[in-house]
């Protein structure tokens, strides 16, 4: 019940895995931090349940946000930008567990799949509009209505980014040392924020951080390059769940405050990591994810090596598996065949 909001456990200690088949083909340790595994089925649940919390705490009874949503291109169905639904999912899950309404306003265009894991918890899921942004504009409309409301957004915000702060600390109990590099897929910029957080609170402010995007859905990378905050005009990448149009505020301040290697790769390369995931550990992710996986399957890491950017002698490197819902085994074989893989 939301009265016994504050003790209330939401995410799960997720498991660490030092993996011998990556390790192998990358030439140093590699442990991947599996958060596919957390209840909602992706890191999210980190970020957003601790921001409901909080909003419970503070008298809130109804949780309401937006998410899912897809397009129809080429006789495929893609993830709209930041719309993928683990943020919804996640909203719900923590919702349920709080003891409050939850509320997850998605468009016309959002998987069956999604909306009904979302009812699964408890959540009750209004169809409004036929893409995401009329579906926030109810949100933001229903809020404005409802005084014991809050709306929840999928990234920014810092009690986002206290929750996923979360995963470093559990790094620091878990892994045999300090680690070398820790490698992360960027969408809006909320996991992002919670890795450096948790780095600077658990004393270790000097290990670098690799930000994967993929090529089309790169705003951080964009705004990196022109050291200010940059708006893409739209999203060209398969890896939908990573397009954000524009990153958080938060995200430059880390870049400048933090060593945070910026790189991208082309939606091929994060589709043949999420393949290569799967052949390695069975294990099923978006090509959001597939995005940090390609640091490692695609030679980044040594490509910065290399240049000198990371130190020659790795022996630690941690890889975030961010998990998600928003893809099927019959929509990675899709993409294999369109990416010729």
């Amino acid at each position: 019940m939301s009265s016994n909001a504050e003790n209330v456990r939401l995410h799960i200690e997720t498991p660490l895995l030092e993996s011998f088949p990556i390790s192998k083909k990358a030439g140093f340790p590699v442990f991947i931090k599996c958060e596919n595994a957390q209840p909602s089925g992706s890191f999210k649940l980190r970020g957003i349940g601790n921001r409901c919390r909080k909003a419970v705490l503070g008298g809130c009874k109804h949780i309401i946000s937006s998410s899912g949503g897809r397009l129809f291109i080429s006789g495929v169905w893609y993830i709209l930008p930041n719309t993928g639904g683990n943020a919804g999912v996640a909203a719900a899950y923590a919702a349920h567990f709080l003891g409050v309404k939850a509320t997850i306003v998605i468009p016309e265009t959002t998987a069956k799949n999604i909306a009904d894991r979302m009812r699964s918890v408890g959540a009750e899921v209004i169809v409004h509009g036929k893409v995401w942004d009329e579906a926030n504009q109810m949100v933001l409309k229903m809020v404005e209505e409802d005084k014991d409301a809050i709306a929840i957004h999928p990234f920014d915000h810092p009690d986002v980014w206290a929750g996923h702060a979360s995963l470093i600390e559990e790094l620091k109990d878990e892994l045999p040392q300090e680690p070398d590099l820790i490698i992360t897929c960027v969408g809006g910029g909320g996991l992002l924020c919670g890795v450096v957080e948790g780095l600077n609170k658990v004393g270790w402010k000097d290990v670098p951080v690799l930000a994967m995007e993929t090529i089309g859905a790169d705003c951080l990378n964009k705004s990196v390059q022109a050291d200010e905050l940059v708006t893409l005009p739209g999203i060209t990448s398969v890896a939908k769940c990573l397009g954000a149009l524009t990153p958080a505020a938060r995200c430059m301040e880390c870049v400048k405050e933090h060593t945070i290697h910026s790189e991208v790769v082309p939606d091929r390369e994060a589709i043949r990591a999420c393949l290569s995931l799967l052949d390695d550990h069975c294990i099923l992710v978006e090509p959001a994810c597939g995005a940090a996986l390609a640091g490692l399957y695609s030679g980044i890491v040594h490509q910065l090596q290399e240049k000198k950017k990371l130190k020659a002698d790795l022996i630690c490197v941690v890889v975030i598996v961010c998990g998600g819902y928003s893809i099927s085994l019959e929509e990675i074989l899709k993409f294999k065949k369109d990416f010729d893989l």
